[in-house]
């Protein structure tokens, strides 16, 4: 049975989000405030010209890229800023009138950004979000819609959440908290706000949601009352990103445990991270550097979430964005499934009919500069000695900022989080067999480029199931040793017999798509309908040599047998 944990603060109001919220417009003003500081630096000229590329920009934006969710205004009220800086560009060589624009620029920005929190409303989204998946789940497992008023199963009994949850707790009650977790679904955010609030057992975190999302009322409404801010892709003007870096520093800085997706946006091909962005991880380290210099001693906390999938609600249309993006091959285009309420409550449903489980697996927690860190939050090096964060930070005899210094800093948490993320990656069935599918067909076109693979006619590209089983077999070996030397997660799935692997693995896999990506035919042959999701689901266990350690394993096991 999995564990439910209660609140380690049970009142709302001692939230440090709530209490965030309840001071929200003081929040903005210190983020313009700060954002304005930044560039106060630059020549009058300078920000003219960063002033005049961002209206322009924004106005393209508008014209060529709207969304639903966009302010009817939009168009009109930059515009009319494209008006007032050409009346001040003309009129005199004022800095003040072109840092009150930049102020006004920022401080919409700031407005968007930042989510608000109310309790009442967090209340009952956390109560309608409990009553439609405890429902669902309970309809969806019966397979007969008279049981949605009943109650034997339990989300969390498929919303499973491993690794040091009891140490994560121990150290939101030392310092600040910073989730950094893989990014596969735009219901990550949902799934995780839920979890860490009902089943860890932690105060609302606050995160970043893309602004797509919020084409989706409802949805709006609930991701931005479980601690949301919100994040527009579309914005890469400098005086926004500058605003969005500020507002998670200063959120972190205020002691609001936070949650971001370092890698940037979903994963488009279906792997793990390789690389994250050092926008907002940057702002980590920052905040820490920060805090030291103010006499503050509690700690920044980095922990590492990886999720696990046996089907993602938008793999078709993420792998085909892959595919057109490095392939620049002729791409016929899809819907995003996740902005359809239908497509949600599908892949839900076949989610709970069919018994999956999805995983949520923490990686140790470490602090800003990756170091391993002990429940009451002390710093081990790689030798497992104890260091002093604050000598990191001191320039001249003094803690100060170097920027180059924590550059250098940030890209090494950064490699710390994807080492965690390719250790404490938790394998399932439906990876394992789309991973051996997809080799075995590969193996046939040694010479043959991905893009040309994956629009080949699949069924003609069956593979006999005993050499299928004699793969996955050898296949679990080598994750059950890679398991031992911690180097990946595995359920139990993978020391059981291969047959039931591969069951399961399709069911799962299968279920929520129309074509199959892996299928077992009425002759025993195993083959795909669709091979570009088969390839995004086979990514997931990219970067492992797996391919290499069984084809060594096989060739091993002949000999012997000869």
């Amino acid at each position: 049975m999995a564990a439910l944990y209660p609140h380690i603060i049970p009142e709302i109001k001692e939230w440090p989000i709530y209490k965030l919220s309840q001071r929200r417009s003081e929040f903005v003003n210190s983020i313009v405030e700060r954002v304005e500081s930044h560039f106060s630096h630059k020549s009058t000229k300078e920000i003219e010209d960063m002033l005049s590329k961002t209206i322009f920009k924004e106005i393209k934006r508008c014209k060529e890229d709207p969304w639903k969710v966009d302010p009817s205004n939009e168009v009109k009220y930059w515009l009319g800023l494209r008006k007032e800086l050409n009346a001040i560009v003309t009129g005199s060589e004022d800095r003040a009138a072109r840092l009150q624009l930049f102020r006004k620029i920022s401080n919409r920005y700031a407005e968007e950004i930042a989510g608000s929190f109310k309790e009442k409303t967090f209340l009952r989204a956390r109560k309608f979000l409990s009553f439609i998946f405890k429902r669902l789940l309970n309809s969806a497992a019966g397979k007969n819609h008279r049981r949605l008023w009943g109650s034997q199963y339990q989300l969390y009994e498929r919303l499973l959440v491993k690794g040091p949850v009891e140490k994560v707790r121990e150290l939101s009650k030392h310092g600040t908290v910073v989730m950094v977790p893989t990014h596969f679904s735009n219901l990550d955010s949902i799934l995780i706000g839920y979890a860490v609030d009902t089943i860890m057992g932690l105060p609302a975190f606050n995160y970043g949601a893309g602004l797509n999302l919020y084409d989706l009322e409802l949805v709006a409404y609930f991701i931005n009352r479980l601690g949301a801010y919100k994040v527009d892709r579309r914005k890469k003007n400098p005086i926004y990103l500058d605003t969005l870096k500020t507002m998670s520093l200063e959120g972190i800085q205020s002691g609001v445990n936070t949650l971001f997706f370092p890698g940037g946006t979903r994963s488009r091909s279906g792997e793990l991270e390789k690389s994250l962005k050092l926008g907002l991880l940057g702002t980590v380290v920052e905040a820490q550097r920060a805090r030291l210099q103010q006499g503050e001693t509690k700690k920044i906390f980095v922990v590492p979430l990886i999720l696990s999938y046996h089907f993602v609600l938008e793999s078709k249309y993420l792998i085909e964005q892959h595919l057109k993006i490095t392939g620049q091959e002729h791409y016929l285009g899809s819907k995003d499934a996740a902005k359809s309420y239908k497509n949600i409550v599908k892949f839900l449903w076949d989610l709970f009919s069919q018994g999956s489980e999805i995983y949520l697996t923490l990686g140790e927690p470490m602090d800003v500069l990756g170091n391993r860190v002990d429940d009451q939050g002390k710093s081990y090096d790689s030798k497992n000695s104890e260091v002093d964060i604050n000598e990191y930070f001191v320039l001249d005899g003094n803690i100060n900022k170097s920027k180059q210094r924590e550059e250098v800093y940030t890209q090494f948490l950064a490699d710390k989080i994807v080492e965690s993320y390719h250790d404490n990656n938790t394998v399932l069935s439906s990876h394992v067999i789309a991973y051996t599918l997809f080799e075995m067909i590969q193996k046939r076109y040694p010479n043959e480029n991905i893009y040309v693979l994956v629009n080949k006619d699949p069924e003609g590209e069956k593979v006999v199931y005993q050499d299928f089983v004699k793969r996955v077999e050898a296949t679990q070996k080598v994750l059950v040793e890679m398991n031992l030397n911690m180097k990946i997660n595995i359920t139990s799935a993978m020391k059981g017999d291969a047959d039931e692997l591969i069951s399961t693995g399709i069911s799962n896999m299968g279920v929520y798509h129309t074509r199959k990506p892996v299928r077992k035919d009425e002759d025993g042959g195993i083959y795909s309908e669709d091979l570009k999701l088969l390839y995004y689901y086979r990514n997931r266990l990219d970067h492992y040599d797996l391919t290499q350690k069984v084809d060594k394993l096989l060739k091993e096991n002949y000999q012997e047998e000869e």
